[in-house]
């Protein structure tokens, strides 16, 4: 049973106690309906018991010449090929089963059968169409468990590819904070050197909270918002008041799930390609519109000489989002202001769906 398992992708156990009673009695009553009616002690004793043993051997037997079948022909572009070789083995072998088995059971049966040659005929065309049903069972069974295999396999497959694309993703976001960190980092120092100690500090804070998440896909609101307190702190000891946060986030939301970094990385995306200046301030804003969708609105003010784009911030949300939760991430963008729309999922989410 244990190689039949491996071969058929089922374990065929019941299939067999339960298939040669049921085989039997179907075959015995398509060959001797008369003797049903006439003598029903005769044929639930002989002629049951004769063809339970005919039964029991053609199936067992069967079973063989479907095993080595599949095994040899596994491909499902040699299933026509082997159903024809399979076909002309069963039938060669059913005759030699029968010419061995009918001299010692036969006598049984006498003299109540009628052993003309359209009873013989009629027995033979039944007992075909009965023994091709349950190859017919075994193939489509087999091809069904076939197919479940190969689909499973390749969702594994797809699963493994998005985990591989998700895991590059998250790893661009580690240096691309901390290259951004050190940039600004290099501006204090020279400037003040005890404003620049402080940033460190901040800096060590914000960047433990990264290393605690670096293996979630996503977050609660309520972690992300306290990581951005931070982080907004050390964006004021560059900016000073010519950036301009606001977060209006209600309580009820901050349960809701969103990406890890995902506002870190749009207010990164703001001051990248905005002008930041006492003339020129820049005002980034969060909100919640429809209960699910957190807003991240910034005024829009191009720089003229805009940095080179590593393409990293809003381009990895946009992924993430797609591969985790399979949402898409909303840009709109006007006169005036350059916004961003990201969907707020339920906790279901956060048990990892590519698992």
């Amino acid at each position: 049973m244990k190689r039949a398992k491996e071969i058929f992708g089922f374990d065929d156990k019941w299939l067999v106690i339960i298939g040669i009673p049921a085989t039997t009695l179907i075959t015995t009553a398509m060959m001797f309906g008369d003797i049903m009616v006439e003598d029903p002690r005769f044929f639930f004793t002989g002629c049951i018991g004769v063809s339970f043993i005919y039964n029991t051997v053609f199936w067992l037997v069967f079973r063989q010449v479907v095993l080595v079948f599949a095994e040899r022909y596994p491909n499902t572009g040699d299933l026509a090929k082997r159903i024809l070789l399979q076909s002309l083995v069963v039938l060669v072998l059913y005759f030699l089963i029968n010419i061995i088995l009918d001299p010692l059971l036969h006598h049984y049966l006498e003299p109540q059968i009628k052993n003309d040659i359209r009873h013989s005929i009629g027995t033979t065309i039944g007992s075909l169409l009965v023994t091709f049903l349950v190859l017919g069972i075994y193939l489509t069974t087999g091809f069904y468990h076939q197919l479940q295999k190969t689909m499973v396999e390749k969702e594994r497959l797809v699963k493994e590819n998005v985990q591989s694309q998700l895991e590059s993703l998250k790893n661009q976001v580690n240096p691309h904070f901390l290259f951004n960190s050190l940039n600004t980092l290099s501006y204090l120092i020279p400037e003040d050197p005890a404003k620049a100690e402080n940033f460190v500090q901040k800096l060590s804070k914000a960047y433990r909270y990264i290393l605690e998440i670096r293996e979630r896909e996503l977050t609660t609101v309520a972690e992300e918002l306290g990581f951005l307190d931070s982080y907004n702190c050390l964006l004021s000891e560059r900016f000073g008041d010519n950036i301009r946060i606001h977060i209006n986030v209600p309580e009820e939301a901050k349960h809701l799930q969103i990406l890890p970094l995902s506002l870190q990385m749009l207010f990164e995306n703001a001051i990248k390609h905005n002008v930041v200046s006492a003339q020129h301030p820049l005002s980034i804003e969060v909100f919640v519109e429809k209960g699910d969708r957190l807003v991240v609105k910034n005024n829009l003010q191009p720089k003229k000489q805009d940095q080179p784009s590593t393409k990293i911030g809003l381009e990895n949300i946009k992924s993430r989002y797609q591969l985790i939760v399979k949402k898409e991430v909303e840009v709109i963008v006007t006169h005036q202001h350059f916004i961003v729309v990201l969907p707020l999922v339920q906790q279901e989410y956060a048990t990892h769906p590519l698992t």
